[in-house]
Parts: C-alpha cells; structure tokens; sequence
C-alpha cells in the first residue's frame, strides 16, 4: 500500500508536539511492517531544514514554514498525486484543515486529535483565533467522504456534535512505549512535593492555572514545588507570572529536555499537572501512568480519557486553581497515596501500546480502501 500522509509538522520539526509523536508512532511501524507499505509525509520546513528526510522509515517531504505551509500544502498534494500513484490520502487535522478531500478521488482518511473550536480565542488574537474557528464550521461538508480516525471519545463526540455521522469515525486510542516509559527503582520519588508540568508553553494549555495552585498550596506547605518542561511563546508571561506570585524559588522552568532527563522527571514527580481546557488525549499523562505516577488535570475533554479520576489521578473543573492546589495538598500529605496511584497508572498505560494503536489504524485504512472499492 502506498500511503500520502500530510501533516504541519514532522517529527524533527522544532515545533513538533503530541500530535507528531502520535503520527510518527503510528505511521513509523506501518512503514516498518511487513507487505511494502509506503508511507509519504508532506509537512512543513523550518530555517536550515532539508528538503527531504527519512524519518521512522517515513518519506518526508519539507515545504513553506509554520506560517507559509497552509497556502502551499495543496500544490504539493497535487504534484505528489500526479508524480506518483497513491492508494489513500490521509490528512492529520491538528491545526487549520487543509480541505484535501477536494483534490482527490481517492480513499481518504481524516486524523483529528482534536478540534479547536472557541478555545481558540484562548490563545490568539480574536481576529486570528476567528480564522482558526470559522475555518473549522465546514469539516463535515467538506470531508463528508472521509473515514474519521478520532483519539478519544471526546473527540468523537466533538466531531458528531458538529455533524460527522457516528458511523464514519473510530475512536483509536494512542498507546505509550511501556518499556522506555516504567519505574524505575534506581530513581526514587522526590524527597519533598514535587509537581510536574510538561508540554508546549501555550497560553492555551493553562499552566497559569497550575502556578496560582502552587501559590496557594505553599501557604499551607513551603515545601511544594513545581517543575515546568517545555518550550513555548507563552514562557517569558508565565515566568513573569510566577514572579508575582513570589514562586521563584518553587518554581524551575527547565525548557527542552532530552528523553532521558524527562523520564527521570516523571518518575521522581509526585504527579504531572495538566491544567488545559481541552486536549485530544493528553500523552503527557499517560507517559507518566507508565513511570508509576499519577496526574491531576482538569476535567475537559480529551484529558478526562487519559485520566481515570481516583483511579490514576484526579479531575478537578478547568480553571480552579484552589480545587487543584487542594488535590497537590492531599497527595503532599499522603506519599501512600501517591504510589498507590501510581501503580494504577502504570496498570493502565500498560493497556495501551503503540503497536495495537497501529495495528488499528492500518486496519481502518484497510477498510476504507475495500468500502471505497465496493462503491466503484
């Protein structure tokens, strides 16, 4: 099978994030699989990239930049559909739709970790913010032919809500590396209350709301800290914002950091934060359950999937810094707790693995193809 897969980033690129480990982990053992599968990537460049890169065995093609791949996207799906024969278009939907179903007649299949919607407006500027929202109004039109593949129940019922039918989505959870991701009894847990954020630094993904939590936790406990791991515009506010709230010495922002160094960082954390108002899965969480550590999000769509509330962690309502900070407060108290969550977590997350996740996935793009064929 011969595979055009588009996304905006590619793994390598420096703005990559969940949505592109969730692509490469996936589609990187489908190229690998036995039965000449072939998998070719169209996806955005960046300064001093290479045009073309094998990346997890897939054929990358680099066009355009972050902001310059919309416009140019669809040439560059026109020119691969005429230079080669493909059996199915796939298209990831993880920013702005590209609407490739209008240049193809072929099996097609949409990816959607999950959709924006007004959450946009969180993040940019009310005119950009209502490009990103209107932009995805006519997702049912416009790939009323397309099989859906969500991430998570909730992004199901977002697409449904918005009109997909039912019958054209399946619901393929990721999975998670259960054997680079797993305690570690080398690494004990931190000695003192150590929380944990990790993910792009986006206004968006709420991590204000876990800097107030700490504020508020350390008026009860001086000894509760937070460490923050990842790379974004928001930084130089949430640094400011932890200054305010005199947290400077609670408070590390880390920025990149290497595989090895974040997973010791999930298994010494006493839990990860997740604060965002919606996620397509949350992977953050469910590479901590692996370490044996437990997570505190907020109850919103996608992130109440990957967290199984008093079982793995805990869901507290998007935006209530005290509700979380009373959640950082009683795992502070009870380290007990802590591991017995922990051990949940890890039970969990070895219930999903990437090559099931994969193996669905080559599947559904199986049968999109033989319905597609059945249809001639």
């Amino acid at each position: 099978m011969r595979i055009l897969l588009v996304n905006w980033n590619d793994r390598e690129n420096p703005h990559a994030g969940g949505a592109e480990i969730h692509l490469h982990e996936l589609f990187g053992r489908i190229a690998a699989r036995g039965g000449g599968h072939e998998v070719h990537l169209v996806a955005s460049g960046w300064p001093g990239c290479a045009p073309h890169a094998v990346v997890d065995g897939i054929q990358v093609t680099r066009l355009g930049g972050r902001h310059s791949f919309a416009p140019r996207a669809r040439g560059a799906v026109r020119r691969a559909l005429r230079k080669q024969r493909f059996d199915v278009v796939i298209e990831d939907i993880n920013k702005l739709p590209l609407f490739l179903p209008m240049l193809t007649s072929l099996p097609f299949v949409a990816i959607v970790p999950h959709l924006f919607g007004t959450t946009a407006f969180a993040e940019a500027s009310a005119p950009l913010a209502a490009v990103v929202w209107a932009a995805e109004l006519p997702i049912p039109w416009a790939y009323r032919r397309a099989a859906f593949h969500a991430i998570s129940e909730s992004t199901r019922d977002d697409l449904v809500r918005r009109g997909v039918p039912s019958e054209r989505i399946v619901v393929i959870h990721p999975g998670v590396d259960s054997a680079a991701y797993r305690p570690d009894p080398a690494t004990e847990r931190a000695t003192r209350p150590t929380f944990l954020y990790l993910g792009r630094l986006k206004r968006y993904k709420g991590v204000e709301f876990a800097l107030r939590a700490l504020a508020i936790a350390r008026a009860a406990r001086a000894d509760v800290t937070l460490d923050i791991c990842g790379q974004g515009d928001d930084r130089p506010r949430l640094e400011r914002l932890a200054t305010e709230l005199g947290l400077n010495d609670a408070v590390r922002f880390l920025g990149y950091v290497p595989e090895e160094e974040k997973q010791r960082l999930l298994r010494q954390a006493w839990a990860v934060v997740f604060p965002s108002p919606k996620e397509g899965w949350g992977i953050a969480n469910i590479e901590a359950a692996a370490c044996g550590t437990p997570a505190l999000a907020s109850d919103s769509p996608g992130l109440r999937e990957s967290v199984q509330n008093g079982v793995t962690g805990y869901l507290v309502p998007h935006g209530d810094s005290q509700a979380l900070a009373d959640r950082m407060l009683a795992l502070a108290a009870d380290p007990a707790a802590v591991e017995r969550l922990g051990r949940a977590a890890r039970t969990f997350a070895e219930g999903l693995s990437w090559d099931s996740a994969a193996r669905a996935t080559l599947a559904h793009i199986e049968q999109t193809i033989a319905a597609r064929e059945r249809k001639r």
